[in-house]
């Protein structure tokens, strides 16, 4: 469990690069340039998009993000077992995983009742977190 949740933290670390690049640099494209500003629903809207892209493309793509290869765990299909999950799955994982964290982490602590110590966004969506061995033992 510490090493999901420090992987999470990492994640965070990492999204701030991701917000800062694929958010805030065309934001102040438009608002330097063109003296525009978006609406504030809309904004939310591209963060949410932005977020979804850049987890849902790592987790079709070998199951981890940058985080999750530093920390050595995994996101894999539970129905198929496959390393690499399918569009639709690793989506619905993305949509479930925001209330699980905002309802004060329900989804979370969920894991500590679980059988299998999975959060419960996981649960729902088909999807396993399997922590790999390092490399070399």
């Amino acid at each position: 469990m510490r090493r999901r949740l420090a992987s999470m933290l990492y994640e965070v670390l990492l999204l701030l690069g991701v917000w800062g690049l694929g958010f805030m640099l065309p934001y102040l494209i438009l608002g330097v340039v063109w003296k525009i500003s978006a609406p504030g629903w809309l904004e939310w809207l591209h963060v949410f998009a932005l977020f979804g892209a850049y987890f849902v493309w790592y987790w079709t793509r070998g199951g981890q993000t940058l985080a999750m290869q530093t920390w050595r765990i995994r996101v894999t299909d539970a129905v198929r077992g496959s390393p690499e999950i399918p569009v639709s799955r690793a989506l619905l994982r993305y949509l479930l995983c925001w209330p699980s964290l905002m309802f004060f982490g329900a989804g979370i602590v969920w894991a500590f009742i679980d059988r299998d110590r999975q959060f419960l966004h996981d649960r729902l969506a088909g999807t396993r977190v399997v922590f790999l061995r390092p490399q070399g033992k």
